[in-house]
């Protein structure tokens, strides 16, 4: 793989946020020859993407090394100092020797070899593509959950057996009731407060005919007091219409009634 020395560089050293950052101990990595008591140098380590920067300490301006987290594992090793937390980098081609690196302590070395694990695009290929399936299952789920919902709405508004409470074309008027949303709204918009639900849906049609001046159909379909109030309606436009004969013949009675 060739790589520019100099771009290298300056994405090592720009502001673009590293992925996990530290120091670890290094033993006879590119560019960080080995101590001749075998204690490993201390580096400091940037992690960006799939590249691993190593800095003399933390206010380096250039790279030690650089490792292409390509093709590679990263499993806990042994270190060549006791009580060291060690873990390696080991690639899969052949003649490529390990990386060796220490942490600090146990909390260091865990989050090290998971960030270092999660930093190639293989890696990244597979978290795309469960994101995905779980994507297609959430869609899956919805689209059936929205059917399931069209069903359970569709078999409430599905027309019932007729029975005596049932409408129909009686008298020459239709009680059929809209199961559209227009006939709901309608119809619970016209209940007038303090009435029952029970009550208005016994009721509810007789009162939209007789709003509309139109005749109950039967009292198998209206309560007592609408058609009490309804026949009412005649009675006193007849009784009106009695009273108004009666003064109009009172004139020529009197008449009558002089000698």
């Amino acid at each position: 793989m060739k790589l520019n020395e100099r771009s290298v560089a300056h994405y090592a050293l720009s502001d673009s946020p590293a992925d996990h950052t530290g120091f670890l101990r290094t033993w006879g990595g590119a560019g960080t020859p080995p101590t001749p008591s075998g204690a490993g140098r201390r580096c400091w380590f940037v992690l960006k993407g799939n590249l691993l920067f190593s800095f003399e300490s933390r206010e380096g301006r250039a790279p030690l090394s650089l490792v292409v987290l390509e093709g590679c594992t990263v499993e806990l090793a042994e270190a060549p100092v006791p009580e060291e937390f060690a873990f390696a980098i080991r690639f899969d081609a052949p003649g490529v020797r390990p990386h060796l690196l220490a942490a600090d302590g146990p909390a260091a070395q865990e989050a090290w070899v998971k960030a270092l694990s999660r930093a190639s695009f293989g890696y990244m290929r597979l978290v795309v593509r469960e994101l995905e399936n779980q994507l297609r299952e959430a869609r899956h789920s919805l689209d059936l959950h929205r059917r399931s919902s069209w069903k359970a709405v569709s078999s409430r508004c599905k027309p019932q057996a007729p029975d005596r409470w049932s409408s129909g074309l009686e008298n020459g008027h239709s009680l059929s009731r809209d199961c559209s949303p227009m006939g709901l709204v309608e119809e619970e918009g016209s209940r007038p407060a303090g009435r029952g639900l029970a009550e208005w849906e016994l009721q509810g049609p007789a009162s939209l005919l007789l709003g509309r001046g139109q005749s109950p159909v039967s009292p198998e379909t209206s309560c007592f007091s609408t058609l009490h109030e309804w026949y009412g309606r005649e009675i006193m436009e007849l009784r009106r219409a009695w009273l108004q004969r009666a003064r109009e013949n009172q004139p020529e009675c009197k008449d009558q009634d002089r000698p």
